[in-house]
């Protein structure tokens, strides 16, 4: 936990022609740094920067340690110098300063100043600070699951480790002994914050001090020569040793945090004179003539290249395409697996009826041994001979093995940031996660939840997190909050995921194969209460697969359309039944796919029976029969015979008494009333 590693790097044992290729790169980059608020004046671009000037010596030092062919870097929005440093050029650097169609990061689809090469490994990460430190925890699992020699490179400042989930990928890599380096950029702000009131150590890194696994090492960030040596050790020892690394470095902050913000609010001038004394380029500039490395005219030499190099630069980067409007909705979502043996997904088999919970377990199995690059995890889920909380994973583990089969920490933001980063090693790999016990606990995952929905979007088709996220949802099971809310109304309003929720046991079965080869996102919602129901068993094929976005008929009618998933079907092909025997013929389509939605079916179904009731679990307020009852509005309002009613619970928590469970959800019997009220309409 000292600074005590080889001094490999000093100025005296570096080669001249060494010397002047980083003395090139730091003043390059130093120019650019200086000219991108420039950019902003001019109504160009650059509309977010956050100066690197004072960070000089640990960015340098990251990017020339950087392995694009075997390490995976994940910077953050102030690591200019550590991307340039890495291999970027001043063109690439500016294009995405000025959010060119070119940029490599994301076609100028994210942020400026989020710099990155996804094919060099450079990954493209999200404004949300330090969420990035779970991606390169997941990545570096799997370099060690694949025996690959390189390691993941997380960087960001201090007051990131203020963040939860910083604690969770530094508490993951070493449990799991990854090779990790965590660099931390200490600047002593977070913002206008002060370090003091960001921790009680003076020093962050420390707060991980009594973490097994780990070693801390210190070095002044400001220094080229100690942040390369130290650098150096850091790699040395994840390699070496295969524990993860906390290097933090003395930096300061020259500038204001970025462009928006003005630091003489919460600086003196003291202090932000005595931050510039400390400007690691100039006491670069002054070693390189105090030991007669280079005269001063060597060094105007230097860095008039260096500017020429920076107005080339600027002239290309100029001249290169904006990004088209009309691309917006590319990326959103990528093309799933065709599922083309079964197209529609309807077709009723004979045989033997297997239960909800024995049809995910086999599937789960079946497509385990189909990709030999598949895993799970998630919390409870391997344990002995348990398999969950609902026993779904029961006896994976031990038929698949515990490298791919195993219990996650309770941190569903990390269960979620790792699958994000293990997916981001190779296109081949599938993660299915268990996004929490219950999905009313899946909250806390909700950040890294939004970022993964954006990732394929935000990286211009470079990246998708290749994740099936499986969530124990909704009531009637007597379990009260957290344990019986519906949360599908809330996950469907980003963009980016697709989510099903099925209800019996074949289309569990055919929409888990589709969902765990498709590439992307898919939220898999599983109705708990009805796990283990014989109305929820049935027959299907061990190879049947359903495609995306395809309702289904599961009783046709020509006199009211109940349109409905999840739970509430069983209830709704209950009060069918009832009806029938008052002579309303019912059609109940179970819609499965919420995003895609069969917008066909179910204007289809409209234009045949002219009155729709909607039921769902979720509340009415806000839930997701909302969406689908302004899409048949404004698509089909022509054919309505009477308003669109929605059926659901009220705008309460489901309660834990049985007695307040039954007033709070949709039941056979309010369906039915609904029902007769809509038909006497």
């Amino acid at each position: 936990m000292s600074n005590s590693y080889p001094k490999i790097y000093s100025i005296k044992n570096v080669e001249k022609e060494v010397l002047e290729q980083w003395y090139t790169t730091l003043v390059v980059g130093r120019k650019l740094d200086e000219r991108a608020p420039n950019y902003l004046k001019q109504a160009i671009g650059w509309s977010y920067h956050a100066p690197y000037a004072g960070h000089d010596g640990i960015q340098f030092a990251i990017g020339q340690h950087f392995d694009r062919k075997t390490d995976h870097l994940f910077p953050y929005y102030r690591d200019m110098m550590t991307c340039f440093s890495a291999g970027l050029t001043a063109e690439e650097i500016i294009l995405n300063g000025i959010s060119k169609a070119t940029d490599k990061a994301g076609g100028g689809r994210h942020m400026s100043n989020h710099f990155a090469k996804p094919e060099w490994n450079i990954h493209n990460v999200s404004s949300s600070t330090g969420n990035h430190d779970l991606h390169a925890v997941g990545v570096a699992r799997a370099i060690k699951y694949y025996k690959q020699k390189g390691v993941a490179i997380t960087s960001h400042g201090e007051s990131a480790t203020s963040e939860g989930y910083v604690y969770e990928a530094i508490n993951g890599a070493s449990r799991e002994k990854l090779p990790v380096i965590f660099v931390l950029q200490d600047n002593g702000y977070g913002i206008s914050v002060p370090k003091h009131m960001q921790t009680a150590n003076r020093k962050v890194a420390n707060n991980f001090s009594g973490f097994k696994n780990l070693r801390i090492i210190h070095c002044n960030g400001k220094d080229i020569f100690d942040s390369m040596n130290a650098m150096a050790e850091a790699k040395k020892h994840v390699l070496e040793v295969g524990e993860p690394v906390i290097l933090q470095a003395n930096c300061v902050r020259m500038e204001s945090h970025s462009n928006s913000d003005r630091h003489e609010l919460y600086r003196n001038e003291y202090e932000r004179t005595y931050v510039k004394e400390y400007d690691p380029l100039a006491k670069f500039r002054r070693l390189l003539t105090r030991y007669h490395r280079f005269n001063e005219e060597e060094l105007l030499a230097i860095e008039e290249k260096a500017q020429l190099v920076v107005k080339d630069a600027h002239k290309k980067a100029l001249k290169a395409p904006d990004p088209d409007p009309a691309s917006i909705y590319d990326f959103v979502m990528p093309d799933a697996y065709p599922a083309e043996k079964y197209p529609e997904g309807t077709h009723e088999f004979e045989g033997e009826k297997i239960k909800l919970v024995d049809a995910i377990n086999q599937t789960l199995k079946q497509e385990f041994r189909h990709n030999p690059d598949t895993f799970i995890w998630g919390q409870d889920v391997a344990n002995k001979d348990k398999g969950g909380a609902f026993n779904v994973t029961k006896g994976m583990q031990q038929e698949f093995g515990e490298d791919r089969v195993f219990s996650a920490p309770i941190a569903e933001d990390f269960i979620v940031g790792t699958a994000n980063g293990m997916s981001r090693f190779d296109k081949k790999i599938r993660i299915v996660i268990e996004g929490a016990e219950f999905a009313d606990y899946f909250w806390p995952a909700m950040e890294q939840f939004v970022d993964s929905s954006h990732d394929y979007w935000r990286s211009n088709g470079q990246f998708v997190p290749n994740m099936t996220i499986r969530l124990a949802s909704g009531g009637y099971i007597g379990g009260g909050l957290y344990h019986s809310q519906n949360i599908e109304g809330a996950l469907s309003t980003l963009p980016g995921v697709r989510i099903v929720y099925v209800c019996f046991a074949d289309d569990a079965a055919g929409l888990l194969r589709t969902s765990m080869r498709s590439p992307g996102i898919t939220v898999f919602m599983e109705p708990k209460a009805l796990y283990n129901s014989p109305q929820a068993a049935a027959a299907y094929p061990d190879d049947f697969e359903i495609p995306f976005g395809k309702a289904r008929i599961r009783r046709p009618g020509k006199d009211l359309t109940i349109l409905t998933y999840g739970n509430t079907l069983i209830h709704c092909l209950e009060a069918a039944g009832i009806l029938e025997g008052e002579g309303i013929d019912t059609e109940v389509i179970d819609l499965r796919s919420l995003i895609p939605l069969d917008k066909e079916a179910i204007l289809n179904s409209v234009k045949k029976t002219n009155k729709v009731l909607i039921v769902h679990e979720d509340k009415v307020f806000a839930g997701f029969g909302g969406e689908l009852s302004s899409i048949i509005m404004e698509e089909a309002f022509e054919y309505l015979d009477a308003p669109v009613k929605r059926i659901g619970s009220p705008f309460t928590p489901v309660g834990f008494n049985r007695i307040l469970e039954k007033a709070i959800l949709p039941d056979t019997e309010k369906i039915v009333d609904a029902a007769r009220a809509m038909i006497n309409y």
